[in-house]
């Protein structure tokens, strides 16, 4: 797979990928109206730009000459909040807050790995805490794995991330704001 991709890019001018949206499925009743979402921590390697992919070794190779359409901290973010607000009607929003008054609930997330595999999968784990004033604090680990469709192009590899984003959203409304 990463030869496929990174052959593909060189000697070609720099392009942009971005990260359709998933569909949302189902939505989930949570215990909170309004939830603030901080900026997603992610590992430096996802943080970058440029599009990596594991090889069989485990060794990280970038995607020569492909990026990220956005920011990846920033977009996983906004990914997040999309999909939270979607999926639980709830007022969610990232920070820095835009509502009067305050949120009833805060999240923060701590990806340590959001990356494609050569056996054509895409990971996303980590870590979620969910905080609020009611005191019912959480603190959750995830570990998702999302198969990448077609030929593992780069639109293929974004659509998987989307996917993953969209299922960890998901598990945060089921599993950490109920």
């Amino acid at each position: 797979m990463t030869a496929v991709i990174l052959s593909a890019c060189s000697g070609a001018p720099d392009q942009r990928i971005a990260v359709p949206k998933a569909g949302i499925g189902a939505t989930q009743n949570i215990a909170y109206r309004s939830v603030a979402l901080r900026e997603v921590s992610l590992p430096s390697y996802a943080a970058s730009e440029e599009i990596y992919v594991a090889d069989e070794t485990g060794l990280l190779n970038s995607t020569e000459g492909l990026l990220w359409a956005d920011d990846p901290s920033r977009a996983v973010t906004l990914e997040l909040s999309r999909y939270l607000s979607q999926i639980t009607r709830a007022q969610i929003a990232s920070e820095p807050w835009p509502f009067a008054g305050y949120p009833e609930a805060e999240v923060e997330l701590r990806i340590e790995d959001m990356l494609a595999h050569a056996d054509g999968t895409f990971r996303l784990s980590g870590q979620y805490f969910v905080s609020s004033e009611t005191g019912r604090d959480r603190a959750r680990l995830f570990d998702l794995t999302v198969p990448i469709e077609g030929d593992a192009t780069a639109a293929d590899i974004a659509a998987a991330r989307g996917q993953a984003v969209r299922d960890l959203a998901v598990a945060i409304a089921r599993d950490g704001l109920r």
